[in-house]
């Protein structure tokens, strides 16, 4: 259900500048919270030789937090409706740089992963809770912009991330790396406090209704969804987890600064995801997913090779399409979601997506132990056929609501 409005959402004329300057702040939140969340993962060889940890374990640092995101996410909604949206987001920013700031005291592998699972549980706040924000504020034909922007700072958060984080850790020792990540957080929050307003509800918006039903969450259209964005993260956090420990071995021996400049292809998926959110909003979240996907196996062929530059060019294709994927995926459950039951399933995505994030770090060590890096493709690749699989079966539109596709 929508909630009453004196004119139809797609004449709704938004205030261009007001809309801006939102999509900057919480462009800003979300890149402070993916400047923390995969930040280890070109640290992972360091932690490894530092603990003496095996591959599984020192992944674990990059599992910890998307399990902690899966156990919050759902709760994190019916909060942020009682307490407000901007609290939630600006308070979630400001606790992050607890944890942050106490990775550098670890003296093990299981107290870093404490802390990076404390860091994840801070997460939803900021992540979840913005696609809500967005939800309020834009509605029609142009969610699908908005939601891709709002991903692509996030891409642009992980991209900066994993920098800081190589450059730090090769200069300093990985220890600086979690302070300077922590100082960057610091400063953000206090920048998205002052910039963020108030979350405002579009005409015709979906709002929070306590008459949401079990059987509104479940429908088979939000399943296959959920499903989709479990599959997405998995392929995402599998390649460029697993990929670190590849390009560290010969014949490419590379190091934590090189490791940290592999994720730079990052931006090229910052450049293409809001392009895609206007393919997404005129062809539909289906059919670009479908391509998205196929995209991504294609970029399984590259990142076998034995040169460098056709690894990097892979890579590059592999995280614009699992970027553009996760933007049809979630303009995708804003469509199809129930308004009364909009910010549960939105929840139960969340927890979904990072779900596979976490299965993402820690299942590929099994592919690894098999056949090393061939066989963790081998598996990314399955995922991927069946992330189209399910988007080609359950996500046709009803034709009561073409725009739904």
């Amino acid at each position: 259900m929508t909630s009453a409005s004196p004119r139809p959402a797609a004449q709704r004329k938004p205030n261009a500048a007001g809309d801006r300057k939102v999509l900057v702040a919480l462009g800003l939140a979300g890149i402070c919270a993916f400047v923390n969340f995969y930040a280890t993962q070109p640290l992972l060889p360091l932690f490894a030789a530092a603990f003496g940890a095996s591959k599984g374990q020192a992944a674990l640092t990059v599992s910890a937090p998307p399990i902690a995101v899966a156990l919050v996410s759902p709760f994190v909604g019916a909060l942020a409706a009682r307490v407000g949206r901007r609290r939630v987001i600006v308070l979630s920013l400001f606790l992050l740089v607890v944890p942050t700031a106490l990775a550098a005291t670890a003296r093990g592998i299981g107290a870093l992963v404490v802390w990076r699972f404390l860091q994840g549980l801070v997460v939803p706040g900021i992540y979840a809770v913005s696609i809500a924000y967005v939800s309020e504020a834009w509605h029609g034909r142009d969610v699908g912009l908005a939601l891709s922007t709002l991903v692509s700072s996030n891409v642009v958060g992980g991209f900066l991330g994993r920098t800081v984080a190589a450059l730090a850790a090769e200069q300093l020792g990985w220890r600086a790396a979690f302070l300077c990540l922590g100082a960057v957080t610091l400063a953000g929050a206090e920048t998205v406090r002052r910039l963020l307003p108030e979350a405002r509800t579009a005409a015709g918006g979906f709002r929070l209704r306590p008459d949401a039903r079990l059987s509104d969450v479940v429908r088979p259209r939000l399943l296959a969804t959920y499903a989709v964005g479990f599959n997405v993260l998995f392929v995402l956090v599998a390649t460029f987890t697993y990929v670190t420990f590849h390009l560290a071995a010969p014949p490419f021996s590379l190091g934590p600064v090189a490791l940290g400049g592999i994720f730079v292809v990052y931006l090229v998926g910052a450049l293409v995801t809001p392009i895609a959110g206007r393919w997404i909003d005129r062809v539909g979240s289906r059919l670009t997913l479908a391509v998205a996907a196929a995209c991504g196996l294609l970029a399984n062929l590259l990142i076998l090779s034995p040169r460098l530059w056709v690894v990097v060019v892979g890579l590059a294709v592999a995280c614009s399409a699992a970027f553009v994927s996760q933007s049809a995926s979630t303009s995708f459950l804003h469509r199809a979601a129930p308004g009364s039951a909009h910010a549960i399933a939105s929840g139960v995505y969340v927890s979904s997506y990072y779900l596979g994030g976490s299965a993402g770090g820690v299942f590929p060590a099994l592919a690894w132990r098999t056949g090393g890096w061939p066989a963790c493709v081998a598996l990314v690749a399955l995922v991927q056929l069946l992330t189209i699989a399910l988007a080609l079966r359950f996500w046709s539109a009803p034709r009561r609501s073409p725009e739904l596709g």
